[in-house]
C-alpha cells in the first residue's frame, strides 16, 4: 500500500511558484510598437503635453531629494572657495587702496609743490638779482635760535649773506655755508636785524628778531611814529644784503606807555618755513673796487710814446685846421693825445 502511494506521488505534477506570461521577445515587440504609436500620436496631435507636464509635476520632488547630496556637496564647496576668493579680493583690493591713497596724498603733495614753485618762479621774475631754488632739509629744534639747513652750498656758488626768501616773503639771512648745504638764520632770530620800509609811507627802520614767538619788534621808535596796525613792512635794500621791495612782516600790534618815550611796535612777518619746503636764496651782484694802481692805469692814455733814449716825451695835440681862412677849431674832448707835462 506504501508502495501505491508512492507511486502516485511521484507521477503527480508539481506546481510552478511563478506565473510566467508571454515571452520576453513578445514583451519587448509590443512595447516598441506602443512607443513608437505614441511618439506618432504626440508628435502629431499632441495628446500626451498634459500628460507629460503633470508626470513631470508629480517627479519634480524625487528629483530634488535625487539631486540634494550632489547640490549640498557644490553648496559647501562654493561656499568655501567663494570665501577664500572673496578673502583674497579684499585683501588686494585694501592694499590697492592704500597704494591709491598714498599716491593720491603724493598727487596732492606734488600738485602745492607745483603751485609753491609757480610762486617762486614769479617772485625770480620781480628779483632781478641772481637767485638760487633750495629746499630745506632740516629745522631746527632750538626754543631760542631759529635756523634751518637748506641743501645747496658752495658747490652751488652759495655764499654767507645771501638773503633767504620764498613765495611770501623774506625768512632769512644764509650765515654759514657747507660744501653741500648751508645754514639759515630766520628774521624772527634774536640775533638777526633786517632793515625795513613802511610800505605805506616809505618810513625806515630796523626790525628785530624776537625770538621764542616769532615775532619781529621795530625798537627806538617814538610813539608819535607813523605806523599803523596793518601797514607792510618791506626791504628797504640800503644795506646791500636784501633786495629793496620784499615782503618782511606786518604790523599787528602797536603797544604806548606812558612812562616810555617808545613805542612797542610787534611784527608778524609774512614767510615763514612751517607751509613750503622749498626757498629762493637771493644773492646781489657786487661791484668789484679796482686798486687805485689799476684806476690810474686805465685813466692813462694809451697814445704815449718813448723815445729812443728811453725819457718820456709828451705827444703834441693834433690842431684840427680847415681849409679856409677862418680861425682853427678847437680840439675835441675826446682826443686821446692830450699832453701830460702838466700833470
Amino acid at each position: 500500500m506504501s508502495r501505491r502511494i508512492n507511486h502516485k506521488l511521484e507521477h503527480q505534477p508539481v506546481p510552478a511558484f511563478f506565473v510566467r506570461g508571454p515571452s520576453a521577445f513578445a514583451r519587448l515587440a509590443f512595447f516598441s510598437l506602443l512607443s513608437i504609436a505614441l511618439m506618432a500620436t504626440d508628435s502629431r496631435l499632441h495628446y500626451l503635453t498634459s500628460l507629460r507636464q503633470s508626470l513631470q509635476i508629480l517627479l519634480h520632488p524625487l528629483q530634488l531629494l535625487a539631486n540634494t547630496p550632489s547640490q549640498i556637496y557644490r553648496n559647501v564647496d562654493e561656499y568655501f572657495t567663494t570665501h577664500d576668493r572673496l578673502l583674497n579680493e579684499n585683501r588686494q583690493l585694501r592694499q590697492h587702496e592704500l597704494k591709491q591713497d598714498i599716491a593720491l596724498q603724493k598727487l596732492d603733495t606734488l600738485a602745492l609743490e607745483n603751485e609753491h614753485l609757480r610762486q617762486l618762479l614769479q617772485t625770480n621774475k620781480s628779483v632781478v638779482e641772481s637767485t638760487v631754488v633750495g629746499e630745506i632739509m632740516h629745522v631746527g629744534r632750538d626754543l631760542f635760535t631759529k635756523k634751518i639747513v637748506v641743501n645747496r652750498g658752495e658747490r652751488h656758488s652759495i655764499e654767507a649773506g645771501e638773503a633767504v626768501v620764498d613765495a611770501t616773503g623774506v625768512i632769512g639771512q644764509v650765515t654759514r655755508v657747507y660744501p653741500l648745504s648751508s645754514e639759515v638764520t630766520l628774521i624772527t632770530d634774536k640775533s638777526l636785524a633786517i632793515p625795513i620800509q613802511v610800505e605805506r609811507n616809505g618810513l625806515r627802520a630796523i626790525a628785530f628778531g624776537h625770538g621764542r614767538d616769532n615775532t619781529l619788534d621795530l625798537p627806538y621808535l617814538p610813539t608819535n611814529v607813523d605806523i599803523q596796525r596793518g601797514d607792510k613792512l618791506v626791504t628797504s635794500g640800503i644795506d646791500g644784503v636784501y633786495p629793496a621791495g620784499l615782503a618782511v612782516a606786518t604790523v599787528s600790534q602797536i603797544e604806548i606807555t606812558p612812562d616810555s618815550p617808545f613805542a612797542r611796535i610787534i611784527c608778524v612777518p609774512t614767510g615763514g618755513v612751517e607751509n613750503h619746503r622749498q626757498v629762493l636764496l637771493v644773492s646781489i651782484p657786487r661791484v668789484e673796487v679796482l686798486p687805485s694802481n689799476e684806476i690810474n692805469a686805465a685813466a692813462k692814455p694809451d697814445a704815449q710814446a718813448k723815445p729812443k733814449d728811453g725819457k718820456q716825451s709828451a705827444a703834441k695835440p693834433v690842431n684840427m685846421k680847415p681849409a679856409n681862412t677862418k680861425p682853427p677849431a678847437k680840439p675835441q674832448s675826446n682826443n686821446t693825445s692830450k699832453p701830460h707835462a702838466a700833470e
